[in-house]
C-alpha cells in the first residue's frame, strides 16, 4: 500500500499591518505632549504678569494704522465694485471691524479716609473739652511744682508727662546715676516717695481712674530665673499703688496695676537704657465721676434748647 502523502501547509504572514504597531504613534504623542506643555506654559505666563503688562503686549501687536473705510480696504476702489452706474459699494463686501483698545489702567489712588463724623451729644462734647482742660491744668501744675521746688531740681528730667489717646500719662524714669528704686528691688528711695507725693496731690483733684504700670530695661534680672523682670516690674507698680493709697487716693480709682517688664521700652533703639526703667501713672480718659463745671451749664442748656426747637420745627 503506497504511503499517504502528507498535506503541505503554507503559512503566509501578512506584514501589511505592521505599521499600526510601529513608532508612528510616538511621534503623534510627542506632538501632543509638546502642545500641552506649551499650553500650560502660556497659562503660567498669563497668570504671572500684571494687567498693565498684558495690555502692553496687546498694544504691541495691535495695528498702528486703521482703515478709514467701513467696507473693504483703503485701496484704489476703497472696497467698492464697478457697475453700470459707477462705483458702488458691493453688497458682498464685509465691514471692517475697528479695534479700539482701552488705555492701560492706572492704579486708582487710595481714597483718603475721611474722619467719621462726631455724633457725640452736646453734653459729651462739653465733657471731653472739659477733660482736656483738666489734663492741661494737671500737666502745668506738675511742671510748675518741679521747677519752683529746689528739692526737685535734680529730678526735673525724671518726670515725663504726655497726653496720649489713653489719657494723661505721668512717667517717673530712672537716669544714669539716679534710680527710683534699689537695684533689683521694689523698695523706693526717699526722692521717689517725694515725687509720688507731688503727683498724688495733683491727681487727687482729678476725677479719672488710674492705671499704674511698672517697666524695666531689657537686662535679664537674676541668675536663677525664679525672680524675673516680670516680677520686678509688677512689684514696683504695686509699691507705687500702696504709696498712692497712703496719700489718700481712693482705692476705687485704681483701674489696673500691671508689670510689663521690658515689653514696652521708652527708648526702643536702646532697650538697656536706664530710662526704660520707669513707673507710668495714667489718668484714664473718659473714666471717673465726671461732672460739668457750673459755669458751663448755662451755655449747654442754651445749645440743648436750640436743638429742641429745631427738632420741633421739622414737619
Amino acid at each position: 500500500m503506497a504511503e499517504e502523502l502528507q498535506p503541505i501547509i503554507i503559512k503566509k504572514v501578512n506584514k501589511g499591518h505592521a505599521g499600526h504597531h510601529g513608532g508612528a504613534w510616538k511621534v503623534a504623542y510627542a506632538d501632543f505632549v509638546t502642545a500641552m506643555m506649551a499650553f500650560f506654559l502660556l497659562l503660567w505666563l498669563l497668570n504671572s504678569v500684571t494687567q498693565e503688562q498684558l495690555e502692553g503686549v496687546s498694544n504691541y501687536f495691535a495695528p498702528t494704522t486703521a482703515s478709514k473705510s467701513v467696507s473693504g480696504s483703503d485701496g484704489a476702489l476703497g472696497g467698492t465694485a464697478l457697475s453700470e452706474e459707477g462705483a458702488l459699494t458691493a453688497k458682498s463686501s464685509k465691514a471692517v471691524a475697528k479695534l479700539d483698545l482701552p488705555p492701560p489702567k492706572v492704579k486708582a489712588k487710595a481714597k483718603e479716609t475721611k474722619a467719621e463724623p462726631d455724633e457725640s451729644t452736646p453734653t459729651e462734647k462739653a465733657l471731653k473739652k472739659q477733660e482736656e482742660k483738666q489734663f492741661e491744668k494737671a500737666k502745668e501744675q506738675l511742671e510748675k511744682a518741679m521747677k519752683e521746688n529746689p528739692a526737685f531740681k535734680r529730678l526735673a528730667d525724671s518726670l515725663i508727662i504726655d497726653n496720649t489717646p489713653e489719657g494723661l500719662r505721668i512717667q517717673i524714669v530712672d537716669q544714669d546715676g539716679l534710680a527710683m528704686f534699689l537695684s533689683g528691688s521694689a523698695k523706693m528711695f526717699l526722692h521717689t516717695r517725694k515725687i509720688l507725693e507731688l503727683i498724688g496731690k495733683v491727681i487727687a483733684t482729678q476725677p479719672q481712674d488710674l492705671a499704674i504700670e511698672g517697666h524695666t530695661d531689657a537686662k535679664k534680672f537674676g541668675g536663677s530665673g525664679k525672680y524675673t523682670n516680670w516680677d520686678l516690674s509688677a512689684d514696683r507698680a504695686n509699691s507705687a499703688r500702696r504709696q498712692l493709697l497712703d496719700l489718700k487716693i481712693p482705692e476705687k480709682r485704681i483701674g489696673r496695676v500691671v508689670g510689663k517688664a521690658a515689653k514696652e521700652p521708652l527708648l526702643r533703639d536702646d532697650p538697656n537704657n536706664a530710662k526704660n526703667r520707669r513707673l507710668s501713672i495714667i489718668l484714664l480718659r473718659g473714666t471717673g465721676e465726671q461732672k460739668l463745671e457750673p459755669e458751663k451749664l448755662p451755655g449747654l442748656r442754651a445749645i440743648q434748647k436750640k436743638q429742641l426747637e429745631i427738632q420741633q420745627s421739622k414737619p
